[in-house]
């Protein structure tokens, strides 16, 4: 795995000013753009900012996510967004390109509906059996139909130009990969729900207006968080597929995280692995769990420091319409890792 400590704020692929020099975009000078990509961003020139985006929201969830694991996602290697060389074919490695995927679907689908692609409007989803037949199906939903085969055109198009020998390691994780983007984007389409607005006369809401509507990215994070924990250790057999090691378990799901490699040790730095290490991280003294300093330290100890917080705070309500605060500071304990 390849690390880095840059910020995302560098990185130009997540700008969207650094797409566009006289409106074109930079196709063939995006680093870790495949062959394929670089056509399709010639192609649909007005998509890369929202692919950026999409990338940037899938990072910024997964740092969320593992905000308190040892592993916290800030060792996805940012100058490489849509190319993710990630060594270790891990369910770290997993959960990265599946929520890369989702970002980038949920980006897409959410641009149309917003007129902002010249290719794509508003969602031409049918409407659903169950809902009232007094009851409107329009508005302007999510292009989720489009925002999904454009993520597994562009996002998969890396895995597919690529030939290994039938049965190597290298088909394996190429195998792993497209499994993950599929789960990334299936999770985002399952949890894309129904919204309605009322009409009538003072809120009698006797007419209402429905439309398909993405869910709140956390909601993807959250999902994909649990496909994690419980994502299946898969190797290759003599057909060169991919089955699961421990036969006695239910076979994953498209909609399930799938590794091939056993997860490196995160406890220490490793520039092969691509780990930084727990040295430096703040923990949670009175937690037995994963964020707390035990585990968190891996058994090396802490330090413990005094530090001064400020928060808001004697806030008030002022008609109409805002709330101001005072800044009040404490001074408070922090732990850190050794």
């Amino acid at each position: 795995m390849v690390g880095s400590s840059r910020s995302l704020a560098m990185n130009p692929l997540l700008i969207p000013e650094a797409y566009i020099i006289g409106g074109q975009p930079l196709c063939s000078q995006l680093a870790g753009l495949s062959k394929g990509q670089k056509k399709l961003c010639q192609l649909y020139q007005d998509h890369m900012q929202f692919i950026g985006e999409g990338a940037k929201t899938g990072i910024r969830e997964c740092q969320y996510q593992f905000r308190n694991r040892r592993w916290n996602c800030s060792t996805v290697d940012n100058s490489s967004v849509f190319g993710r060389v990630m060594q270790i074919g891990s369910r770290e490695t997993a959960f990265t390109y599946a929520i890369s995927a989702a970002g980038v679907v949920n980006a897409v689908s959410r641009a149309c509906r917003e007129g902002e692609l010249s290719s794509c409007g508003c969602s031409r989803a049918a409407r659903p059996k169950d809902l009232p037949r007094d009851w409107l199906w329009g508005g302007c939903g999510d292009n989720l139909d489009y925002g999904y085969r454009f993520s597994k055109e562009f996002v998969d198009a890396r895995e597919r130009e690529k030939t290994f020998t039938k049965g190597s390691m290298e088909s394996a994780r190429l195998l792993m990969n497209l499994h993950n983007n599929e789960a990334g984007r299936r999770i985002v389409s399952d949890l894309a729900h129904v919204s309605c607005k009322c009409h009538g006369v003072s809120g009698s809401c006797s007419l209402k207006t429905c439309w398909l509507q993405l869910a709140d990215f956390r909601k993807v994070g959250d999902a994909l968080k649990e496909k994690y924990d419980s994502a299946a250790a898969m190797r290759l057999n003599s057909r060169g597929k991919l089955v699961q090691v421990h036969s006695k378990f239910n076979s994953p799901t498209s909609n399930d995280l799938v590794y091939i490699d056993p997860s490196p040790d995160y406890c220490v730095e490793n520039k092969t692995t691509g780990s930084l290490g727990t040295q430096g991280r703040l923990c949670n003294k009175t937690s037995e769990g994963m964020d707390g300093c035990a585990l968190m330290c891996c058994g090396r100890g802490y330090d413990q420091y005094k530090t001064q917080l400020v928060e808001r705070c004697h806030c008030k309500f002022h008609w109409c319409c805002y709330v101001k605060c005072k800044h009040c500071s404490r001074i408070v304990d922090q732990f850190v890792c050794k």
